[in-house]
């Protein structure tokens, strides 16, 4: 048996006191937030709505956590707002674009941005494409975080560069005139939420996604 010296042993466990700390601290991996719960139904019931019983919900979940971790009160440092994160002249515009659907502008109301989120992607679905369901989500999911014509612009530099510019991954998001910030911030949500979030949700019951899960 290895014998530590008392002054050896007391650092030893202060070490795994802070060892034990830390992983208490870090949030369990794969888990859906419980905040998510209260919503799903309301998410479903949207998209089912709006895109049909082969909504692919997984995705709009792994969306909306990306954007603000399902607290409807979020606000980001630039001013985007609720669940959705939308920004306020983005918001108040397609308020008017679904008039019936969305009536007034309320970002802050849980069942305003997840029916916005829904028709928002929905309308810059129908404004893409690509060769299967997760190129073209990918297409949309880049165009909701940084605007529909930034995904057309870098489709036209990715195709003078010799890139499809119908497929995304390893095309179109090796290109674009963005700022490295900018370029960063929108190549990362959109995998995070196809190939970390989606899979959350679609294994814990949420629905399809649309890459395989």
């Amino acid at each position: 048996m290895l014998l530590l010296h008392p002054r050896r042993l007391v650092v030893a466990l202060a070490l795994l006191l802070v060892l034990a700390a830390t992983l208490v601290a870090l949030p369990a991996w794969g888990a859906v937030p419980a905040s998510a719960q209260q919503y799903q139904r309301l998410l479903t019931r949207s998209a089912h709505a709006y895109w049909g019983l082969d909504a692919p919900i997984a995705t709009m979940a792994g969306q909306i956590h990306q954007e603000s971790a399902w607290r409807a009160n979020a606000r980001s440092p630039v001013g985007a707002q609720g669940l959705a994160q939308f920004m306020p002249a983005t918001s108040e515009w397609f308020a008017t674009v679904y008039p019936a659907a969305l009536g007034d502008n309320q970002p802050y109301n849980p069942a305003w941005a997840l029916r916005a989120l829904v028709l928002y992607d929905r309308w810059i679905y129908a404004r893409v494409s690509g060769p299967n369901q997760c190129e073209r989500w990918a297409k949309t999911l880049s165009g909701y975080n940084g605007g529909l014509g930034w995904v057309q612009r870098d489709q036209r530099l990715a195709a003078s560069r010799g890139a499809d510019p119908a497929r995304w991954f390893d095309h179109v998001e090796h290109h674009t005139s963005r700022a490295d910030w900018a370029r960063r911030e929108n190549r990362g949500y959109v995998r995070n939420i196809l190939t970390r979030w989606e899979p959350m949700y679609a294994a814990a019951g949420w629905g399809r996604g649309v890459c395989g899960a």
